[in-house]
């Protein structure tokens, strides 16, 4: 339902594009890796995998199954809520594992969180936590990164704000791109994963700004 809903809702609100290596693939069994930037981007990057013939799982906070109708929706299709700084943190890659096995895709945003700044502009991925590492290195799962740019550009800055520019979106209609780099396993220890990931993620984000002539691109 939530890949369902996305596609119907993404091209309502922005002008969404996507682009892929040439090599890309996205096989049953991978964990999917993007950039979080925005409250708005799950939804930009559900709909661009749509758009691709792939609706994965997602692992994200907890607190959004706390939502009720959002939340009735998450655990009825199977998505995994992760547990912050809790004892029960370590379920989610249980979970994740289980889904990863069963021929399940894995969607993970291993940066943890939001970006506090409070501007629309694009800047590179903040530093990976060592989920997704320790998820590929336990399961051997191929991680495909994939980039997106523009959400911030519908959702950004403080609550009053994120409002604002949800509900003018479909009359602003701003660029969206989602740009899906080649799979690659991860090797070495949970550090050197981890950079590889990173990466490979910051490398899809930075083709993803670019198409939308974000000065970001250039620089990172």
């Amino acid at each position: 339902m939530l890949s369902r809903l996305s596609h119907a809702l993404v091209p309502t609100i922005g002008r969404l594009t996507v682009t892929s290596d040439p090599d890309a693939e996205i096989a049953p069994g991978s964990i999917v890796a993007a950039n979080h930037t925005s409250l708005a981007d799950p939804a930009i990057v559900l709909a661009a995998l749509r758009h691709l013939g792939v609706q994965p799982v997602i692992m994200a906070a907890a607190g959004l199954w706390r939502i009720p109708l959002l939340g009735r929706a998450l655990a009825r299709e199977g998505h995994i809520p992760v547990h912050r700084r809790d004892r029960r943190a370590a379920q989610a890659l249980d979970l994740a594992a289980d889904a990863l096995d069963a021929g399940r895709l894995i969607l993970i945003y291993a940066e943890g969180g939001l970006p506090l700044r409070k501007d629309a502009a694009e800047a590179a991925p903040e530093s990976f936590r060592s989920g997704l590492a320790r998820l590929a290195e336990r399961t051997g799962a191929p991680v495909v990164p994939v980039g997106q740019a523009g959400a911030r550009r519908v959702t950004s800055g403080n609550a009053a704000k994120q409002l604002a520019g949800l509900m003018t979106a479909p009359v602003r209609r701003p660029g969206l791109h989602v740009h899906v780099g080649t799979p690659l396993m991860l090797t070495g220890d949970s550090a050197a994963r981890t950079a590889q990931a990173y990466g490979a993620v910051t490398d899809a984000w930075r083709k993803a700004a670019a198409r939308l002539g974000e000065p970001a691109a250039a620089a990172a």
